[in-house]
């Protein structure tokens, strides 16, 4: 998207939320629906090709086409063995495992007890669920690989954040690291351990090495950082102009985010009125490519659809105040990957540069024309990866990329799949 084209598309989205019914609806519900459905960005500068795409396609062929997508795609179908972990707060966090195989089968030489498996722990992104790692998720199964998938606090299966309910307390990054080591306790609490996330996960993940360094010296024998940042997301601009970004968190967001905590229905109606524009504007986003399958781009947009507007609000602030840099020196020593969507716009590939400088030793692979879910616009790709990652413990499932483990100036390419 070009940056020069700020302010037409500003007047397309306004039009578009204009044409809702009411000053109410316009100034309120509108705004604030945008800003919800778009990760929590009011996605403005994107807007004017997706109206003039919806234009031209009738509003009930649309619409057809929805719902034969949501019944016709798999994508997010695979369930585990269920449980839940207990947050520091009570928060009832649901996660799934999959087992290579049932437990006890195994059996240890002379009858010992066997050694524990090495477990794959899947964090997730802003509002998405465990779901978003459908395709990894296949992949490893396929590979005999224990793997824990877990929805983060007021995401997918697991509860409202009991803090933020009762007590008013905000979200942070913090937290969700403290969160993860509630999972990986209840989920995996013996064994080696990888830990893969993206965006928010990959951040979350950041924050456990923080709180709990002694787990990452012990325990953590790999990591995937996948579409994240270790810090600065104040600065990102989403694709728009810096002083048009910098003018809608002043004077628009603040007040978006008041009615999506205030007036949560009001804006779960207006986000409905005009879900499909948000759903154009869910994938650019996204997708780097114009051309990803239709099914996965509804998948994507009903897993945003399903994150109420609310948690949107209540999550967002807590990306301005995270820094975990240092954190990141926990994991030197070990097998890194740090993967990103060279279009990204909502963490920037360059954040996955300075993940690498702090990790010299990392592997940095920056895919080429791919955006922010990465994971489901090449899925083969980043299982591929994954499971290279994996295979430096586990014998049997893949070699690491050849070059070794680094060099950060001279990161792979990988071309799409």
């Amino acid at each position: 998207m070009s940056e020069g084209g700020g302010d037409s598309t500003g007047t397309v989205a306004a039009g578009a939320v204009e044409a809702l019914d009411g000053a109410a609806w316009r100034r309120g519900a509108g705004i604030a629906g945008f800003a919800g459905a778009a990760v929590g960005v009011v996605a403005a500068g994107a807007a004017v090709g997706v109206a003039v795409e919806r234009l031209t396609v009738g509003r009930g062929m649309r619409r057809k086409a929805r719902l034969a997508l949501d019944s016709a795609g798999p994508y997010g179908t695979l369930r585990g063995t269920a449980g839940t972990a207990l947050a520091e707060d009570g928060t009832e966090l649901h996660y799934e495992v999959d087992e290579p195989e049932a437990p006890g089968k195994g059996k240890g030489f002379f009858g010992r007890r066997p050694e524990p498996p090495l477990t794959v722990v899947f964090s997730h992104g802003y509002c998405l669920s465990q779901d978003s790692w459908h395709f990894q998720r296949a992949a490893l199964r396929a590979a005999g690989v224990r793997a824990v998938f877990w929805d983060q606090r007021s995401h997918g299966r697991s509860a409202r954040g009991k803090g933020q309910r009762e007590a008013g307390e905000p979200v942070s990054i913090d937290l969700l690291g403290r969160d993860l080591k509630a999972v990986v306790d209840a989920a995996a609490p013996e064994g080696p351990l990888v830990l893969v996330g993206h965006s928010m996960g990959g951040m979350t993940t950041m924050a456990l090495a923080a709180h709990y360094p002694e787990l990452i010296a012990e325990r953590v024998v790999g990591a995937a950082f996948i579409g994240t940042s270790s810090g600065l997301m104040g600065e990102v601009t989403y694709g728009l102009p810096p002083v048009g970004m910098n003018l809608l968190r002043r004077t628009v967001l603040p007040g978006a985010f008041r009615l999506m905590l205030t007036q949560t229905e009001l804006v779960e109606k207006g986000r409905r009125a005009v879900a499909e524009l948000i759903g154009g504007i869910i994938k650019r986003y996204s997708f780097g490519s114009r051309d990803v399958d239709p099914g996965v781009a509804r998948f994507a947009e009903r897993l945003i659809e399903a994150t109420p507007v609310d948690v949107v609000a209540e999550f967002y602030p807590a990306f301005a105040e995270h820094d975990k840099v240092a954190a990141l020196a926990e994991f030197a020593g070990r097998p890194v990957l740090v993967l990103a969507g060279e279009k990204d716009m909502v963490t920037p590939s360059e954040h996955s540069r300075v993940i690498g400088e702090a990790l010299p030793d990392a592997e940095l692979v920056i895919v080429p024309g791919a955006g922010h879910l990465v994971m489901l616009e090449v899925p083969d790709l980043v299982s591929g990866h994954v499971l290279q990652l994996v295979g430096r413990r586990s014998a049997g499932l893949g070699a690491p990329p050849s070059g070794s483990w680094g060099r950060v100036g001279n990161a792979h390419r990988a071309a799409p799949e």
